[in-house]
């Protein structure tokens, strides 16, 4: 891996390459972004960058030398300078043992794999680096717990906090941080990736676009379609569905819809071992809810701006007849309930209330088919 490998985020790399240039290293930092967009390999470079002990610098541009103990450790993922923390570490703490995987990332993962570790000095490099995964899961005592750390930390020590949800971080926490900014990766880039994997052209287009600009994203989904997940088939359905649906199937779709999201979910949970079974269901039931903002968003599209490309682009007839049904006004409307929705299931509100609110939140009596 290299940073040279990372796509479409020169100006987050650049600045980081400048930093180390010149001796200025931020000691903490906030990879602000939407997630899978290549915060958390930037992150992981920089890592191994600063714990290299013979980077390799050429024209002003740092890699780390991938030859020393410190480069060979850190690829084995043994560096004892190096902490990942993230939620699932809770099962390790002290009080954690046999508690269900949590929902943010609970203090006592902060106190125990972080504040506890930072005073101690490096063992093998000459600084010390603690990347933290979905910070914006940090509820505010954990987020407060940090504030020392982040005000007086000690000279070798470097905190990357990887966020998809910068607003969701107390100003203190931002205040105290180097804010780097992560932006969308190129759907043709998207694309080119997918079609490596292994996907045929219709589908990397159909990913690439309903990805919006997140590569990590749409490179899950493909995995999931190689192993029998098929979201594309279940896209196919639910457009279909929604085409010509009426009122009185909405309580049907919805049952149908969270039979699709258990299936789809437990091909999941074979690819990800490293994921809780609760984080992997909730991403495959907003893989669903995603799949229907696109449609609303391609009937606003074929109305404002017709001569754009669809996200569902093989499915113009059906994003037609719904586009008879909602001007782009509704739409908008929609697209902001089931964004609503996605914040339920962050929420862990009952799953089967979400798809029978979201289901019939999309009936407009005036105008949808009533039997």
């Amino acid at each position: 891996m290299s940073f040279k490998e990372i796509f479409c985020q020169n100006n987050a790399i650049e600045l980081l390459q400048k930093a180390f240039n010149c001796s200025r290293v931020a000691h903490a930092y906030i990879f602000a972004g939407p997630e899978g967009v290549g915060k958390f390999r930037t992150a992981c470079e920089w890592a191994r960058l600063l714990l290299c002990d013979d980077p390799v610098i050429e024209n002003d541009f740092a890699e780390s030398c991938g030859r020393c103990r410190s480069c060979r450790l850190f690829e084995a993922g043994g560096h004892p300078d190096f902490n990942h923390i993230y939620k699932e570490l809770r099962e390790f703490t002290e009080e954690g043992k046999g508690k269900a995987p949590p929902v943010d990332l609970p203090i006592d993962v902060v106190r125990e794999f972080l504040i506890a570790k930072v005073s101690i000095k490096p063992s093998l490099s000459h600084r010390k680096v603690f990347i933290v995964d979905e910070a914006e899961r940090l509820n505010a005592s954990s987020q407060n717990s940090l504030l020392k750390v982040l005000e007086e930390p000690p000279l070798y020590c470097c905190i990357v906090l990887i966020c998809s949800r910068l607003d969701k971080l107390l100003p203190t926490t931002r205040s105290r941080s180097q804010i780097i900014r992560f932006g969308p990766v190129a759907e043709d880039k998207i694309v080119e990736n997918l079609r490596e994997i292994g996907l045929d052209k219709k589908r990397a287009q159909y990913f690439g676009r309903l990805a919006q600009g997140s590569l990590g994203t749409a490179c899950r989904w493909a995995k999931l379609e190689s192993a029998d997940a098929n979201l594309f088939q279940t896209r196919n359905e639910l457009v279909e569905s929604l085409a010509d649906y009426k009122y009185a199937e909405a309580l049907d779709l919805a049952d149908e819809l969270l039979h699709k999201g258990k299936k789809i979910a437990a091909v999941w949970a074979d690819l990800d071992k490293a994921t809780s079974n609760a984080d992997i269901n909730r991403r495959a039931l907003k893989t669903l809810i995603q799949m229907i903002i696109s449609v609303l968003q391609d009937v606003m599209t074929l109305k404002l701006r017709p001569a754009k490309e669809l996200v569902n682009f093989e499915k113009k007839e059906q994003i037609e007849k719904l586009a008879l049904r909602f001007d782009p006004e509704q739409s908008a409307e929609k697209i902001a309930y089931c964004y609503q929705m996605m914040q339920w299931i962050e929420s862990s509100v009952n799953e089967r209330l979400i798809f029978e609110h979201l289901l019939l939140s999309l009936c407009d009596s005036d105008t949808m088919l009533v039997r």
